[in-house]
């Protein structure tokens, strides 16, 4: 079995890389913290490259990729805290799977969606609201879609277009779509694993660079332990969660079985791995670390909102022991059932 990407998709992920660090990047992170607006590259130019509807068939408009090319993508637009979050178009595919016409709109571009998570009468702070002209929500165990009244906040990161939606129209689209809710959003965890893998590795990256450049008492303060180790114990954390979030978006098309505790285990994986190599980085910058000036508290900041996304560490850790003791249970027992 080969447990590594091929040539073609390393080809994708490098393309995706030179679009996102020409369209994106800190800079444009930093500009919304002023002036909060769609965070770059848009949707619009997401939709025209394709990179939004990679998982729409090719039927709906889509390119009809599996989920792990949309995780490679995800990669390279985290490392860039590029915006609206591929989350979001992920789990759109699969709340909208059987709706082409609204697929092919928003995979065209002339449907802006945004997910809500809590109720459609006054949802719970979701993401790429900022943009959005219509919302999908779960009310009871029926899908439905509509405008909305958006009420921003004053968010930690702007570029996640945080915001709370109240729905001022709706149109069930699915009825008993608690099962499709539920995939959607395990799909939507790896992704934002994804994501956050980009940024964590970028932190990683920045730590190593300045601790290569930096001296002190005549040497670079990457020669020193309590330097080096962090930043080691850092790259073999986001190694470890790269294995973790390709393997989910592997579960996803080809062992959907494994799916709930993959998902789970990459989004709770994440939310150690990006903080702690932020902090890092901060640490090693020393007191530039700290200042408005540098990138890092850009990167601090997602690590910050995306802990708490989609449910917190806690949360899916806990969902993973409960997989894993059912999958236990029905061991001894002989049942086969799926995790």
């Amino acid at each position: 079995m080969d447990f590594d990407i091929d040539d073609e998709q390393r080809n994708f992920a490098q393309h995706a890389r030179d679009f996102f660090s020409e369209q994106a990047g800190p800079e444009h992170a930093r500009t919304l913290l002023a002036a909060p607006g769609e965070a770059a590259p848009g949707r619009r130019v997401l939709a025209e490259l394709g990179f939004s509807s990679l998982t729409i068939p090719e039927d709906f408009g889509g390119v009809g990729a599996e989920l792990l090319n949309m995780a490679l993508v995800a990669e390279q637009a985290g490392r860039q805290l590029a915006g609206p979050s591929l989350t979001t178009a992920a789990r759109v595919a699969v709340l909208l799977a059987d709706d082409a016409d609204r697929l092919a709109a928003f995979s065209e571009g002339r449907l802006s969606l945004a997910v809500l998570d809590g109720p459609p009468s006054g949802s719970r702070p979701s993401m790429d609201v900022v943009g959005a002209t219509h919302f999908l929500a779960l009310d009871g165990d029926d899908l439905v879609i509509g405008e909305g009244r958006v009420t921003l906040g004053e968010p930690i990161d702007a570029t996640r277009g945080l915001g709370y939606v109240e729905l001022t129209s709706s149109e069930v689209v699915a009825q008993d779509a608690q099962a499709r809710w539920a995939r959607a959003r395990q799909v939507a965890c790896v992704i934002l694993a994804a994501e956050g893998l980009g940024a964590a590795d970028r932190a990683v990256e920045i730590g190593l660079e300045y601790a290569k450049t930096r001296e002190t008492f005549g040497r670079q303060i990457g020669a020193y332990q309590a330097v080096k180790h962090r930043l080691v114990d850092d790259w073999v954390a986001v190694n470890q969660l790269r294995s973790l979030v390709w393997w989910a978006a592997w579960a996803a098309d080809h062992a959907p079985d494994q799916l709930p505790i993959a998902a789970s285990a990459a989004k709770a994986y994440c939310a150690g791995t990006f903080e702690t190599a932020c902090e890092t980085l901060i640490h090693v910058l020393g007191g530039i670390g700290f200042t408005w000036e540098h990138d890092a508290h850009l990167y601090w900041r997602r690590a910050k909102v995306d802990r708490l996304l989609l449910g917190d560490e806690s949360e899916h850790l806990a969902a993973v022991a409960t997989c894993t003791l059912h999958a236990a249970d029905a061991a001894a027992t002989g049942e086969l059932q799926p995790i």
